[in-house]
């Protein structure tokens, strides 16, 4: 019988990398429990702006959060007024670095944080993913957005293939089901194969709906 892996996950140390990176062998887990935490704050604050990925590299007493998103305008703010916000909330309700925090000089992490803009949004599974559920979300048919979307993926430069896929109660039909559009190769064997994979949740008035999107730009060697 088949098993299903994430494609990230097979291809880590391959062709693609962690997105937590550092020195992780004392306190290990409260360390990747706070980047968990991280992550969850920043997506709820700015998971709307076009977020791609968060990545968090650590070294003694620093973290640098790099956020790659498609609107880095909106993040960073007039005069870097985002970013200082952003980064003051991190600091208080993350790390405990509030005034409390400081009465009693637990301060030991400073925070950086590193707003990269993503050229070309449909080149992200991620982002497609995204824009596929908020459309579900707003009642537009599902074959509708996902033809829509499958088009705008493959006419990007270094694209090759790609696979969209919802399920659940699709349309607010009583019997969920599963549906899916691929366009061009997708070969989720191939370890040199540079797969984009994403998935996203869109949440409508009968239930949510899975979205899940697959993009192949070619084998990489390197």
């Amino acid at each position: 019988m088949a098993k299903k892996v994430h494609p990230k996950a097979f291809r880590i140390k391959q062709i693609t990398d962690w997105e937590s990176r550092g020195f992780y062998k004392k306190d290990s887990g409260k360390l990747l429990k706070e980047d968990f935490e991280i992550r969850q704050f920043l997506k709820k604050k700015i998971g709307k702006l076009g977020v791609e990925k968060i990545q968090i590299e650590r070294a003694t007493g620093k973290i640098n959060i790099i956020i790659f998103s498609a609107r880095p305008g909106l993040i960073i703010g007039r005069g870097g007024e985002g970013v200082e916000a952003l980064k003051k909330e991190l600091e208080e309700k993350i790390l405990k670095k509030g005034k409390a925090a400081l009465a009693k000089n637990k301060v030991t992490k400073e925070i950086k944080l590193e707003i990269r803009e993503i050229r070309d949004p449909w080149a992200s599974a991620a982002l497609a993913a995204q824009y596929i559920s908020q459309q579900i979300e707003k009642r537009v048919p599902y074959r509708r957005v996902l033809k829509q979307a499958l088009d705008k993926i493959t006419t990007v430069k270094g694209v090759e293939g790609a696979r969209v896929q919802v399920a659940g109660r699709l349309d607010g039909i009583e019997i969920a089901r599963t549906e899916w559009l691929k366009k061009g190769r997708l070969p989720r064997q191939t370890l040199r194969a540079d797969i984009d994979f994403a998935q996203d949740t869109a949440y409508c008035t009968y239930g949510t709906v899975g979205v899940r999107v697959w993009i192949y730009k070619g084998e990489r060697f390197s």
